[in-house]
């Protein structure tokens, strides 16, 4: 438990992974068909807001806890609901648990970072309105940020930059 209370939820399954490894195929897909020339600085900007909020969905699975931390705590959640119905009742699989044996935390100055890049996603949203592909990267970075294949690379290569930087820039180092 947090010291809000908040119960938190560091475990991510197959169905978990499955869900956020669509989430991104989804994406990528439809990027990978509306470009001819996917390497064109132009076709590679049209994909870099969905990799950012991946990567910020990542950042957020792997806060230590209070209220964004929550959030994201029961969107992993509910990601590994949605994906362990889908590989059981979908297709007769089974659903382990595929969370990584050892756990990144941010630093102070890596919580500092998440809080600003939230108020950020929200001054976005708040001019644009609510994008879909905001909260498909979002969801599928929170939920393979634990994850323990290539998949949690995301979280795995995130979290010490993002926590160095913060700490650094706050002048925690």
């Amino acid at each position: 438990m947090t010291p809000l209370g908040i119960p938190v939820y560091t475990a991510v399954s197959l169905g978990g992974v499955t869900v956020g490894l669509s989430l991104a195929a989804w994406d990528i897909t439809r990027w990978w068909a509306s470009h001819k020339k996917r390497l064109a600085l132009k076709s590679l900007r049209a994909l870099a807001p969905f990799v950012l909020c991946m990567l910020y969905g990542a950042l957020l699975v792997l806060s230590a806890g209070g209220i964004i931390g929550g959030i994201a705590d029961w969107s992993l959640w509910g990601t590994n609901q949605v994906g362990e119905f889908a590989l059981v009742y979908g297709v007769g699989g089974t659903s382990p648990d595929v969370t990584r044996t050892s756990y990144l935390s941010l630093t102070p100055g890596g919580h500092a970072v998440v809080i600003i890049v939230t108020v950020i996603v929200a001054a976005v949203t708040s001019r644009r309105g609510l994008r879909w592909d905001f909260v498909r990267g979002i969801l599928a970075g929170i939920s393979l940020g634990l994850a323990s294949s290539i998949a949690g690379v995301v979280g795995y290569i995130t979290a010490p930059v993002v926590s160095t930087a913060g700490d650094y820039v706050a002048g925690l180092l």
